[in-house]
């Protein structure tokens, strides 16, 4: 089941009973200052176009639109604390709390959690670094998020060990064929390439994030039939990776385009609920990849 509320998450989590989730997962904005933007493009045949695509054929790139939001703040740990108070006090006591920010925040933001959690509750900084992108000429270009894990009660949480997804050995010569062939279970450090903006799990939401780096943290810390919450849904890629592995989500946005994005994604789910968004129409499908040279973005 997904149910999918649209409004501001304080509101709405103020009606949420205590300890009534198992797993959290936020992707607050940023604070980078900046206007986050994603414009949306189909391609159509044509022999003069700007594109290659399968067997040498030609394509045009057609713009069609964009979506975009300010990620600025005057205060980002005054809007951020009462909503992770909120978190703590909707966790079950072995419930596990997954804050995704960037370089910019995340020194500030481990203390106030720290503050609200405790520091014993701390257990891992996950690095999910990428290669993608422009480089800088005047500083080491950033090419990572940081994925900060908290557990409610650190002698008991969910980490289910045989569930982690396998990752292929850097130097498999090195371990025996057996082993090469297993796989190594990942690190703190998970290398995974953002979403394609030419392929098929893309929306067309600004900032959506990859759809492995969230089933392999709904597969691990909780159990088939969890109730898991994202009260900064996005494009709802936790809700899809919770339901695809049998666990019940809930999901809150305050963007309008979000739950457009949302209402699209999940047309195929069953048992799907909105909540205070009944105006708003699903968003148009994005464009979808053409090139045979596309990455490959989707899993580990």
């Amino acid at each position: 089941m997904i149910d999918v509320h649209f409004g501001d998450n304080l509101e709405v989590l103020a009606g949420f009973p205590d300890e009534s989730f198992d797993l959290i997962y936020i992707d607050p904005p940023f604070n980078t200052g900046k206007t986050q933007a994603r414009t949306q493009i189909k391609t159509v045949r044509d022999e003069a176009g700007d594109r290659t695509g399968f067997k040498g054929q030609r394509y045009q790139t057609v713009r069609i639109g964009s979506k975009a939001f300010a990620d600025t703040f005057t205060d980002f740990m005054a809007f951020l604390e009462p909503r992770i108070e909120h978190a703590h006090r909707l966790l079950k006591p072995n419930g596990s709390f997954f804050f995704h920010i960037d370089f910019r925040e995340v020194h500030y933001s481990k203390v106030l959690i720290d503050s609200i959690f405790g520091r014993d509750s701390f257990m891992n900084e996950l690095i999910w670094a990428y290669d993608y992108g422009a480089r800088a000429t005047r500083r080491w270009s950033p090419k990572h998020d940081n994925i900060l894990w908290y557990a409610k009660d650190p002698e008991n949480y969910t980490f289910r060990f045989e569930d982690i997804d396998r990752i292929p050995y850097m130097a498999p010569g090195l371990v025996g064929p057996e082993k090469a062939e297993r796989g190594k279970t990942p690190t703190d450090t998970w290398w995974h390439t953002i979403v394609s903006p030419n392929g098929k799990e893309k929306t067309g939401y600004p900032t959506q994030k990859p759809l492995g780096i969230l089933n392999r943290i709904v597969a691990v810390h909780s159990h088939p039939g969890d109730r898991v919450l994202d009260f900064f849904a996005g494009s709802g890629t936790i809700g899809e990776a919770a339901a695809r592995q049998r666990r019940q989500a809930v999901l809150v946005d305050s963007n309008p385009e979000a739950v457009a994005v949302m209402k699209r994604r999940f047309s195929g789910f069953q048992d799907v609920h909105f909540h205070g968004c009944e105006s708003i129409e699903p968003a148009v499908n994005p464009a979808a990849k053409v090139s045979s040279g596309s990455l490959d973005l989707f899993g580990f």
